[in-house]
């Protein structure tokens, strides 16, 4: 089996964070290393809060806090979402941990020593009004390109260019909003991506074939409007410093690596972390350093982080002259919107995490999101496309099944799985149809196509419910016990087979459905194809309960509460 090295995109630690978000990177990562480890593969599951930056400095400046008193709030109250969410990393770390100020470091000397970094006199944004220079995200102003009036000296997060202070528009300082700024002279260390270009290429071309077209295209893209040398230090407080044996000037000054510089490190970071835990039974370096050739690195994020991970980080690795693990496969993700507008952390517009759980269990939200994931285009969410969803995907069509196949049989034969009858044409049919349904849910979890991974499962468990309705065990009990007894038999063991291949999605819907027979040693390790064939795992004469109702209904009134709480439009 291989092992797979997973990692998503690293949550910013300024406020919980969006559904958008979550859909975009951390949850299907969940949803593919919980199949992955089903099907045998030694994963490693790694993320972390991304702490570095102005919105660590801007959001603890708003709470009053200082940074690292923040940061560790703020780390917590997301892991807490996160374990609401039931996302089962390996590791969640912090980017500001002192494994990823030293291989951050280590990466820079490496970079130095190899000609790739240069100490260069630049222009810079100055505030008199803050006494300050102002970095990337301390400026913020009209997009030259598309006329955004929010965006940031360092991105535009509406049209995603990739932006200088310098060329926004009406500019103005984040810090006390002052439009009254300078520009001065100042020192940075530059990486010379100019000089890696053709190295890039090359590995991009490698596997740019493989990815998606989202990921390739955003990849080819920025290659082909030439790499620029960028500035990877910032005048802030808080950060990676620059080391002082290395550059004593700037480290005086307290210069600090740029936040996406020392962020995509974090991951070799966080691995570490999470080896320094028990390091006499767990190695970082043969997931990162050295790897062995079985090891597959898997990322994924939404589609304004891929510049970075597929061009710029890449080319810090490939400068370094080390055999560090590099991205195998790129699952990018467009945008889920909220009623065709963005969801937005700053402006907070849509529904955030933590409001999501206060609402409904994470499983209505695990499974909507991953059904309806920003695959090949943006998605939009609005409540009338949830509540309709949850209705008939998870209440009718799983959840009423699980529920009236348990109470019909308990009713009419106890609280043992009935015994009685032979499998006949109608269970021989449905075998067939749940292997081959079974092998292309596999097929799509394997392509790491979500959206028809999800059509698989739904496709599952309507083929329970079209075989509980051609053999109608309420008509057929009056004239063949036995018959009956072997079609409620026949669908609990699609209960269990249910609660086995929807674990990645909703994995504590899937428990309770598995815990409602008493079978020994029972977990939930992949159904093979010839076992959805012959459906036995639930042998006559187990006990079973019926478990709580799995899925609620939502109603016009909770429908009418949620746009009222949260708005039925964008704005």
């Amino acid at each position: 089996m291989a092992r797979h090295l997973i990692t998503s995109a690293l949550p910013y630690i300024n406020g919980i964070k969006h559904l958008g978000n979550m859909v975009g990177s951390m949850l299907p990562a969940d949803v593919y290393s919980r199949y992955l480890r089903q099907r045998g593969h030694d994963v490693l599951y790694i993320c972390a809060t991304d702490e570095h930056g102005t919105p660590a400095e801007l959001a603890a400046k708003e709470a009053g806090l200082s940074v690292a008193d923040f940061c560790a709030q703020a780390h917590d109250a997301q892991k807490a979402v996160y374990d609401g969410f039931a996302l089962a990393f390996d590791y969640f770390g912090r980017s500001s941990s002192q494994q990823n100020v030293e291989i951050t470091q280590h990466f820079a000397r490496r970079l130095n020593e190899n000609g790739f970094i240069e100490e260069r006199a630049i222009r810079q944004v100055y505030s008199p009004a803050d006494g300050r220079f102002l970095p990337d995200r301390y400026v913020e102003g009209t997009c030259p390109h598309c006329g955004y009036d929010k965006a940031r000296g360092d991105q535009c997060e509406n049209c995603t260019r990739v932006l200088d202070p310098t060329d926004l528009i009406n500019p103005r300082s984040a810090i006390s909003g002052s439009t009254d700024l300078e520009v001065r002279e100042t020192k940075h260390l530059f990486l010379l991506q100019s000089k890696l270009q053709h190295e890039v290429e090359e590995w991009v071309a490698r596997h740019e074939a493989e990815w998606p077209q989202l990921a390739s295209s955003i990849a080819r893209k920025w290659l082909t409007e030439g790499l620029h040398d960028r500035a990877i230090t910032r005048d802030l407080d808080w950060g990676v410093p620059v080391p002082a044996d290395t550059w004593p000037e700037l480290a005086a000054e307290g210069k600090v690596f740029y936040v996406w510089f020392d962020a995509p490190i974090e991951y070799i970071g966080a691995t570490k972390e999470w080896a320094d835990e028990d390091p006499s039974t767990r190695d970082w370096k043969s997931w990162w350093y050295e790897s062995d050739e079985t090891v597959r690195y898997t990322e994924f994020m939404a589609k304004d982080n891929v510049p970075f991970h597929t061009v710029m980080f890449p080319a810090t690795e490939l400068g370094v002259r080390e055999p560090w693990k590099k991205v195998d496969y790129v699952k990018a993700f467009n945008w889920l919107t909220y009623y065709g507008g963005k969801f937005s952390t700053s402006q907070k517009r849509g529904v955030f995490t933590d409001q999501a759980l206060d609402i409904l269990p994470a499983d209505y939200w695990r499974y909507f999101l991953i059904a309806n994931a920003p695959e090949s285009d943006d998605s939009s969410f609005t409540w009338e496309h949830f509540t309709a969803t949850v209705n008939k995907d998870l209440a009718d069509t799983l959840g009423n099944f699980v529920n009236r196949v348990l109470s019909f049989s308990r009713k009419r034969f106890g609280d043992d799985v009935p015994e009685g009858g032979t499998p006949g044409e109608a269970e021989a049919k449905l075998g067939e149809e749940i292997a081959r349904l079974l092998a292309e849910y596999e097929t799509q979890m394997e392509a790491l196509q979500f959206r028809k991974a999800a059509a698989a499962l739904r496709a599952l468990w309507s083929a329970g419910n079209s075989y509980l309705e051609e053999k109608a065990p309420w008509l057929e009990i009056k004239t063949d016990k036995d018959g009956a007894a072997l079609t409620l038999r026949t669908a609990m063991n699609l209960i269990h087979l249910y609660s086995v291949v929807s674990e990645p999605f909703i994995p504590a819907t899937s428990a309770a459905m598995r815990q409602a027979f008493t079978l020994p040693d029972d977990t939930a390790t992949w159904v093979s194809r010839t076992e959805a064939k012959t459906l036995t795992a639930v042998p006559a004469g187990t006990p079973f309960t019926v478990p709580p109702v799995l899925f609620a209904k939502l109603t016009d009134e909770d429908l009418e509460t949620y746009k009222e709480r949260f708005g039925g439009t964008a704005e």
